[in-house]
């Protein structure tokens, strides 16, 4: 069940039904009744919600112009939509963005971090059917290739979020994704006191809210490294993009993918860091919005 698209110009919400008998909630941007060929599938990252993409899903929808919409939704466990099932993982995800797809029609994919990992795995998985979309982009896509990311640091998060200590949460988790960084060298007792302190903002109390679904969506996406050849199958015409700015691996990881794509395209933006796609930022967005057009 679905609720209808409100505005022809506007921004619309829908809840939509998925397979397994949850929901999800789904905002579209721009024109949004645009045919499939002319939307875009924002697919978000760990920790992040919806709302959180909002200012990108609009600065897009207005890069690609009259006529566009895109559509961004809440991954289970975040947001308006279900918790993650029992028996979740990336097949969870993957079968989530068919549902998507066909709510929406959308012909083209956009797949920021680890929703990165999840639009390459689930193209990878529709070769062959007529999900397989028209374009393909990711940002920083958070893909585990031949151990390019270190998971160690896994089992110290889970430990912490299951007893609630969102503190030690957030300081594995800042230690894991900036490397080399002033953050990184703090020692860990002292970081955590200092999460726990900057817990208290509107943008960290999300992240604790979304904590437990994240445990469940980064282990299904690191916890086997995969290897560049397994997508080689994925569309000649997908799009690696990476930050000058963000952690390393995630160059590598698109330089590496990138390679195995026949026909793929890659692009390095010098100037922006990880967190430049819900940020909105303006060289990204151009750049996104003339992929799609092009």
């Amino acid at each position: 069940m679905k609720e209808a698209f409100k505005d022809k110009e506007s921004v619309a919400q829908q809840v939509v039904a998925t397979h397994d008998g949850g929901r999800l909630a789904l905002y579209s941007y721009g024109t949004v009744d645009a045919p499939g060929e002319r939307r875009v599938v924002v697919i978000g990252g760990a920790f992040l919600t919806a709302l959180i993409y909002r200012p990108f899903s609009e600065a897009l929808s207005k890069g690609l112009g009259e006529g566009w919409a895109v559509d961004v939704y809440d991954r289970r466990g975040r947001g308006d939509s279900t918790p993650q099932p029992a028996d979740y993982s990336m097949a969870t995800e993957i079968a989530d963005v068919g549902t998507i797809m066909d709510a929406t029609g959308a012909r083209n994919l956009f797949g920021h971090s680890l929703g990165g990992s999840v639009a390459l795995n689930a193209v990878q998985e529709f070769t062959g059917t007529p999900y397989v979309p028209d374009k393909l982009a990711v940002y920083d896509a958070a893909v585990n290739i031949d151990g390019s990311i270190d998971t160690g640091w896994l089992n110290g998060f889970e430990r912490a979020v299951n007893s609630g200590n969102i503190g030690h949460a957030l300081a594995h988790m800042k230690k894991a994704t900036k490397p080399g960084t002033a953050m990184a060298r703090i020692p860990e007792p002292l970081l955590a006191g200092l999460m726990a302190l900057v817990s208290r903002t509107r943008l960290n109390r999300m992240f604790s809210e979304v904590m437990p679904s994240a445990v469940g969506e980064l282990r299904a996406a690191y916890n086997e490294a995969d290897h560049a050849r397994d997508f080689s199958v994925l569309p000649a015409s997908t799009h690696f993009m990476a930050g000058g700015k963000s952690p390393s691996y995630y160059k590598v990881t698109a330089q590496r993918l990138h390679a195995a794509v026949p026909g793929s395209t890659y692009e390095l933006s010098p100037k922006c860091f990880h967190g430049s796609i819900p940020a909105a930022v303006k060289e990204l967005v151009s750049d996104i919005s003339e992929y799609f057009k092009g």
